[in-house]
């Protein structure tokens, strides 16, 4: 009852409407069980009161054209303004009867003054019909167009599933279909090259080698779409597969190089041994995906022992250049004998075509190379000038005094 008077009346008039409401239907119901009249009528005895009317009550006799001021008035009502003993069938305020309730609940408007919220209601058009209808076509339109009409990019194709079961695939243009929830249509992008990232960011990524080292890699897989359909419905998650599968490829084949190998001339094999591997098992899944290439961006030692790597790496390359320097000392010794060899052996052609003359020429020119390096002294002997020894002569011989700048 609250709720039906709620912002339209005060307090106080509500339980008094309440209090008479309880007090008429008591009363209807004892005088019902007795036969007998309301006490609260109009004293005549042969009227009922507007409340008892209201609530369904016949008369017993008509009532009479005018009111009777002399018959008890309903305690329960308050009295009529400016008329304390005046007569409540005679326009004094009366509770509300289980109509009224039931008119308010619904929004009526009543006689009450049209308590309880209404509905709104929608405009109409100039002909005095409603736009109930238009709506309803103008969002019955908009559905169809949207749920069966479909326009695919060059580079996408789409699936079409009627109830959720493949029906076909829908090349690149305007296609259309049944409506929603009839059929649906899934569009992918077939034609541009997706890449993956392994690891995501920064993170590490070791692998063990060949020869039982670790190595941090970082790599790239890209691949596309070969059949939307197999995409579509053989793999749960199909991404998530390629870089899984990237991975355990990847694993495998670094496992069967060295560390060298897998940070120096080895990538490229790598690579291709990794692309092979992945597109064979996804074949074998029937996926639906073509690897297009596996690219080693880094190939590092762990972090923690990035120092000692460096260190070593260093020494390396000390040996490997010391190795270096020694292989061309020996090459240049190899040149070198090999060309005295050749003279040997053409000075030898030269000796057997004439001994005699060849070993005088060999003795002078051996003399002269080794006489041309040291000091000659000639003795003196009978008939032969004495030779001096100039070279001696010479190195004892004071150097001359340096002249002074601007001297004569």
């Amino acid at each position: 009852m609250d709720t039906v008077f709620r912002g339209q009346r005060s307090y106080n008039e509500c339980m008094t409407d309440l209090v008479g409401l309880f007090a008429r239907i008591g009363r209807q119901k004892g005088l019902f069980m007795t036969g007998k009249k309301s006490p609260w009528g109009s004293g005549g005895g042969d009227s009922v009161s507007p409340g008892d009317r209201e609530l369904g009550e016949a008369p017993d006799s008509p009532p009479s054209s005018t009111p009777s001021g002399d018959g008890p008035r309903n305690p329960w009502l308050p009295p009529q303004s400016g008329k304390p003993g005046g007569n409540p069938g005679s326009g004094q305020r009366r509770g509300p009867n289980i109509e009224d309730i039931f008119r308010n609940r619904k929004g009526g408007g009543g006689g009450g003054g049209g308590r309880g919220p209404t509905m709104p209601r929608l405009p109409q058009r100039p002909d005095g019909k409603s736009w109930l209808p238009v709506g309803i076509a103008v969002v019955t339109a908009l559905w169809l167009s949207t749920s069966m009409v479909h326009l695919i990019s060059p580079q996408e194709k789409g699936v079409v599933t009627t109830f959720g079961a493949y029906s076909r695939t829908l090349d690149s243009g305007t296609a259309f279909t049944l409506p929603w929830p009839i059929q649906s249509v899934a569009v992918e992008d077939v034609t541009s090259v997706r890449s993956e990232s392994i690891p995501e960011g920064d993170g590490e990524k070791l692998m063990l080698t060949g020869d039982q080292n670790l190595v941090d890699l970082t790599y790239l897989v890209r691949w596309n779409i070969k059949d939307l359909k197999q995409y579509m419905f053989q793999l749960a998650e199909p991404q998530q597969t390629v870089r899984e599968l990237a991975e355990a490829a990847m694993r495998q084949s670094i496992a069967e190089v060295s560390l060298n190998d897998a940070m120096g001339a080895g990538r490229q094999q790598i690579e291709q041994s990794v692309r092979d591997r992945m597109q064979n098992v996804l074949d074998a899944y029937r996926s639906g995906v073509v690897i297009q290439g596996v690219d080693i961006k880094k190939t590092d030692p762990p972090t923690k022992v990035v120092d000692a790597f460096k260190e070593v790496l260093a020494a390396q390359q000390d040996a490997q250049s010391e190795v270096n320097r020694a292989q061309a000392w020996a090459q240049q010794l190899t040149a070198r004998a090999g060309g005295e060899a050749t003279a040997f052996d053409k000075v030898y052609e030269q000796y057997k075509l004439s001994p005699e003359v060849t070993r005088r020429r060999m003795y002078y020119e051996t003399m002269e190379r080794v006489l041309s390096q040291t000091d000659k002294v000639v003795l003196e002997a009978p008939g032969v000038q004495t030779y001096l020894p100039l070279p001696g002569l010479k190195r004892a011989e004071p150097a001359p005094a340096p002249v002074a700048a601007g001297g004569q």
